[in-house]
């Protein structure tokens, strides 16, 4: 009996592109050609395969000689898992307010992960050592969850960026009090190519003891990893990984496509260009009556404040999500394959609306 033949069929307009996500935008082609490569044949299952033992050295190209990446599904997968491998049960974990794992990740670090978050409100999405020490307390109160871990995002939620001091700053003050350092990199890479400088010289260069290594939101299909920088700060990877869900029996589709983007230099070529549209996006708006940008453009996002009903009507125009609807806050990012034409014509939508 012959198997069925396949009906399909695409069912959305390659041509549209919105400034909602850099979720959005679809897989690299230099990335769907490594899944292609990487397909055909058998290979060894749960990380034992050819492509995630390649992915270590390339891994170590950027981080160093001691450092080791773990493949996991997503970024609320891989900060789950890091947060568990350097915390006891009773850990806490510090964090800006605005932070993804407190915001965004639907409680998982706590209901999953059985950790505490302790927040701190920033104006910019940063720590800095003053602000750790607002929740840096209490460690032999029983009644209180230990503080273990200072987590930070790079970029941050605001789009922001940390230089390479601050961070070894708030490494060196979280270390001096018997704390962890774990930075969320969902856009690592856009942070790396802003600051025109390494991945390591703000990770494991200034102190950070692990972090969690984004890909989707760069150009791949999916996947992340958590990467140790401290081996002797971390226990147990592979098994909280695997009691996580985040454990790809299939890995070698999730390993290589983050070396598509690493081994080479396909990450920095997606970040920088996502970069330039945001650059080009910030100064389009800025010439906008009645637009008023929130936060330094750093990265590849851009925050707003603009009249509610013009939001409205421009989202019917172009996807993209409130971030304080009550204030008239919202955000636009901008992917690795948003082009100058969209750009324009988002703007070009906005003034008009705005002239309505």
């Amino acid at each position: 009996m012959n198997p069925p033949k396949t009906d399909a069929r695409r069912h959305h307009d390659p041509e549209v592109r919105g400034f909602a996500s850099d979720n959005y935008a679809g897989a690299h082609p230099e990335v769907l050609a490594a899944l292609a490569l990487a397909n055909g044949g058998h290979q060894v299952a749960y990380g034992e395969d050819d492509y995630t033992d390649h992915l270590q050295r390339v891994i170590r190209s950027h981080f160093g000689s001691g450092a080791e990446a773990f493949p996991v599904f997503n970024g609320t997968g891989a900060n789950v898992v890091a947060l568990q491998a350097v915390t006891d049960r009773w850990g806490a974990v510090i964090c800006a307010e605005s932070a993804h794992i407190n915001v965004d990740e639907g409680g998982a670090p706590e209901r999953m992960g059985g950790l505490k978050l302790l927040t701190v409100p920033t104006p910019d999405g940063k720590l800095t050592p003053e602000l750790i020490d607002r929740q840096a307390y209490g460690w032999d109160d029983e009644h209180r969850a230990m503080p273990q871990v200072v987590s930070i995002t790079q970029s941050t939620e605001l789009g922001t960026l940390y230089t390479p001091d601050e961070i070894r700053a708030v490494c060196e003050h979280a270390h001096a009090h018997g704390m962890k350092v774990h930075l969320d990199g969902s856009r690592i890479a856009n942070a790396a190519a802003s600051l025109d400088v390494p991945m390591r010289t703000f990770t494991n260069a200034v102190g950070v003891d692990l972090l969690s290594l984004g890909g989707t939101k760069n150009g791949a299909l999916f996947g992340e990893a958590v990467v140790v920088l401290n081996r002797d700060a971390v226990r147990h990877m592979k098994h909280l990984r695997k009691l996580s869900m985040q454990l790809a029996s299939k890995m070698r589709f999730v390993s290589v496509q983050l070396e598509a983007l690493l081994a080479k230099d396909l990450w920095l070529r997606n970040a920088r260009h996502s970069n330039e549209m945001a650059q080009r996006l910030a100064e389009g708006v800025r010439a906008v009556h009645g637009v008023e940008i929130l936060y330094p453009v750093q990265a590849n996002a851009v925050f707003a404040r603009l009249p509610h009903d013009v939001s409205e009507r421009l989202q019917k125009r172009f996807r993209f999500y409130f971030w304080d609807e009550a204030a008239g806050d919202v955000r636009w990012m901008c992917a690795f394959d948003t082009t100058e034409d969209d750009v324009d014509a988002f703007v070009a939508a906005l003034k008009e609306e705005t002239a309505r």
